[in-house]
């Protein structure tokens, strides 16, 4: 079956005209989405002056020390409270809430434990009333009858820390040993891919054909051992609906349906095997021309690394600025009486509150913790603030990541348009390639991190009202907002997958990321196949290799980490061995995954080049392809004086 060509009748837009001047990626362009550019500007600028604003409210140590209700530290070295490390809750239900994480304090009188943690009282501190009248001063806390379980958690927790720690100072040098053969072991993955791809994709469908076919012969044979035993030929209809699911599987039409299910799959994938072949021959041919492209572009395989650093920067920020923000509460505290009292409610002092003339006019007030805020419009509008810290933080890392795309992109493209390769290339793709992304198109790619991001925090919201009407039984709203959220999830992935093609598409030609977007979208169209199967084949193929990589440095680390390989691993002695194990497997996950992102994305970008050079040439020599050999082959085309 051969390949389809464009059709310039196509719904998806016309194919793209001959160019004589096109070389690759344009080089005379200019600024895209100036707008927006402003607009990410300015809103970096804000969020500078929140984190400074947050800087200056904020107060870590509640996160670090346990905080009583009037504010005092419980452990903190250097303090009469120093020795007074726990802190105990009249109503531990109230923190059941997410604005507790949004503000890393609890809705509810806190006080401090005794000096001897093991005492066990009879009765709940949730029984207590809510009082002043308990002394928050000495920290004796003798009003407060609590039950202690396992007051030694703590401790228990931090001699677990320390031993975790003493693993690492033992064997970090391995650690680094066993991430290293794991960088190597993924650029050998990347290098053979050249050459074992295609037997790799064609072992994989064999492999998937003849487990389909084993899965209908043991359907078949326990059809067949049904067919004479009591009670086999009851019918799904005469057996109705059970709980228990093993019943169905004890008779024979259960395993009829399976048998037939199975066959369907299996003659499907048969079909789409034999009609889409020379599409599987290309996505085949492009993944091989994207080994031989990173092994001309070699620094593109470092550039995760500063992807790495930028992100970590951008959630180093998000987080610091989220404490400060979190712990910029303050203790409000307010009148509460039993008789008629014209102060009632009113925010008081409990420091001063004994000397005050409320006491005069209301004898039996009291000045109780109401909740924590302020009376400030910074505590007023603080919930949002933490919204938009959370928003510039999707769309920083939104921006970092599409940074990295439109470069590696421009770098990738720099190679397939190149008539000489390596000759035509440029001496520095990546720092060219990075240079016009920041130079031109911040804005481009701030607009589509913006986009993003405004789907993503509506996730966020959905989220957030889903956990507010947890404990409401209007299952309507539940069921909507159920929706919304698979809606929304939805959107996002065909955001992003639109976002990394429409990049693609401003790394070669410069243009506005709507146009870019636009131009990528029908050219895809256009070739809908060929996306889908190369898709597939590439997303097996980074898997194989993520799953190869992770299973062979696991496994060695844990015959070396365990004591199976005597010789070398009975100088080691570790408190607990799955420490490093778990540190090397999780190492070479992430080295695999930013190698293969590099890889994926260079897939892409040859794909995209491809389709538009079939639109662009036909083989002439004005007009000459610039795709390899093997791809030729495949389409049946050649240029014009090859052989």
């Amino acid at each position: 079956m051969e390949v389809e060509d464009a059709n310039p009748e196509a719904k998806y837009g016309d194919p793209r005209k001959f160019d004589p001047t096109f070389k690759g990626p344009i080089h005379n362009r200019g600024c895209t989405d100036i707008l927006c550019c402003i607009l990410f500007v300015l809103a970096l600028l804000g969020y500078f002056a929140v984190g400074i604003l947050a800087w200056s409210h904020g107060d870590p140590r509640k996160v670090i020390y346990p905080t009583d209700s009037s504010g005092q530290f419980c452990g903190q070295v250097g303090t009469p409270l120093q020795n007074k490390t726990l802190l105990f809750y009249f109503n531990i239900l109230k923190c059941a809430s997410p604005l507790t994480l949004l503000e890393f304090q609890c809705p509810t009188t806190q006080v401090r434990a005794p000096p001897n943690p093991h005492v066990k009282r009879h009765t709940s501190s949730a029984e207590l009333p809510l009082k002043s009248s308990h002394d928050q001063n000495n920290g004796d806390c003798q009003a407060m009858c609590f039950f202690c379980r396992k007051s030694n958690i703590a401790v228990e927790a931090r001699q677990v820390a320390m031993r975790i720690f003493e693993d690492y100072t033992q064997s970090w040098h391995w650690i680094l040993l066993g991430l290293f053969i794991a960088m190597v072991i993924s650029l050998i993955f990347i290098v053979l891919l050249r050459y074992l791809a295609g037997i790799m994709v064609w072992v994989m469908m064999i492999m998937v054909i003849l487990v389909i076919g084993y899965g209908i012969f043991h359907c078949y044979m326990q059809y067949a051992h049904l067919k004479g035993t009591p009670g086999g030929n009851v019918t799904l209809r005469d057996l109705g609906l059970q709980t228990d699911f093993s019943i169905y599987l004890q008779i024979q039409q259960t395993w009829l349906a399976f048998i037939i299910i199975l066959s369907i799959v299996e003659v499907v994938i048969i079909i789409l095997l034999i009609f889409l072949r020379k599409r599987i021959l290309i996505a085949i041919a492009l993944i091989k021309e994207a080994s031989r492209a990173i092994g001309h572009v070699m620094s593109s395989l470092f550039y995760p690394l500063l992807t790495f650093a930028l992100l970590a920067l951008v959630i180093a920020y998000w987080a610091v600025t989220a404490v400060f923000l979190s712990t910029s509460n303050e203790q409000i505290y307010k009148v509460f009486n039993t008789t008629q009292c014209n102060y009632s409610m009113e925010v008081c002092n409990p420091k001063t509150f004994q000397n005050s003339s409320i006491i005069e006019v209301c004898p039996d007030a009291e000045c109780r913790f109401a909740f924590y805020g302020g009376e400030t419009s910074y505590h007023k509008y603080l919930i949002l603030l933490q919204f938009y810290n959370l928003f510039l933080f999707f769309w920083c890392v939104n921006f970092v990541t599409a940074l990295g795309q439109v470069t590696l992109a421009g770098a990738f493209a720099s190679y397939y348009w190149a008539f000489k390769k390596p000759d035509d290339i440029p001496a520095f793709p990546i720092c060219s390639s990075l240079g016009r992304a920041l130079r031109y198109h911040t804005g481009s790619l701030a607009f589509g991190s913006l986009i993003l991001a405004i789907v993503q925090i509506i996730r966020v919201i959905l989220e957030y009202l889903d956990q507010k009407l947890k404990g409401a039984q209007n299952k309507c709203a539940r069921f909507l907002l159920s929706c919304l959220k698979c809606c929304f999830w939805c959107l996002e992935k065909c955001i992003k997958f639109i976002n990394r093609n429409a990049y693609i598409m401003v790394a070669i030609y410069g243009k506005n990321f709507c146009t870019s977007a636009r131009d990528a979208f029908f050219l895809l169209m256009r070739n809908i196949l060929r996306v889908a199967v190369l898709d597939k084949v590439t997303d097996f193929l980074l898997f194989l290799g993520k799953l190869l990589i992770v299973g062979i440095v696991g496994i060695c680390s844990f015959f070396f980490f365990s004591g199976r390989i005597q010789k070398i691993s009975n100088d080691i002695n570790l408190n607990y061995y799955w420490v490093p194990i778990l540190t090397i497997v999780i190492g070479s996950y992430l080295i695999a995954h930013g190698f293969f992102s590099v890889y994926a994305m260079c897939v892409d970008t040859l794909f995209l080049c491809f389709l538009e050079d079939v639109e662009r040439n036909d083989g002439s020599s004005e007009r000459p392809y610039l795709m390899s050999e093997s791809l030729l082959g495949i389409l049946n085309k050649k240029n014009e004086g090859s052989k």
